[in-house]
């Protein structure tokens, strides 16, 4: 199946390699803009949403979830366009796509926000709302230890390319 994806990707990839972006670029690009994104944006985002159940103060409460609603999304954007850029560096660099943890933690990282970002949509409404804002908040938790992992794998393999 890697090889498969690889195919796929290569005419794009092969596009991207004729520009002459410098290897530097193609090489640690993904891993920093990916690191400004998780480390400033991500964690902000998951600041202010732990933010929000721990405060009493009823105003900083609903800032804090205001703040959380409106970047989560942009987290989840960026991230996605992240993945999609880290798999075409892969594919760049020729190497194996599917042959890292990197790969399937970043993969688990996608599934697991999206998750993340559905349950608001059918729960935060109804009568078990609590519920739903615990799952959430313990799901970002679980996430931000993903990304963890994520990051760790991602420097070695950056190291190993």
């Amino acid at each position: 199946m890697g090889d498969k994806l690889a195919n796929i990707l290569e005419p794009l990839a092969a596009w991207f390699r004729s520009l002459g972006v410098p290897e530097p670029i193609v090489h640690w690009g993904h891993p920093v803009m990916m690191g400004i994104v998780v480390l400033v944006m991500g964690s902000f985002t998951a600041y202010m949403g732990w933010r929000s159940r721990f405060v009493t103060d009823p105003e900083v409460v609903s800032e804090s979830r205001a703040s959380h609603r409106q970047l989560a999304p942009w987290v989840f954007l960026f991230v996605t366009l992240g993945y999609t850029g880290g798999v075409l560096s892969l594919a760049m660099q020729q190497h194996p796509i599917l042959n890292s943890g990197h790969f399937w933690t970043g993969t688990a990282v996608i599934g697991l926000m999206a998750i993340s970002a559905i349950t608001p949509l059918i729960g935060f409404g109804g009568d078990q709302k609590e519920g739903y804002r615990a799952f959430h908040a313990y799901l970002g938790g679980v996430v931000a230890i993903v990304l963890i992992a994520h990051g760790i794998l991602g420097l070695k393999l950056g190291l190993s390319l």
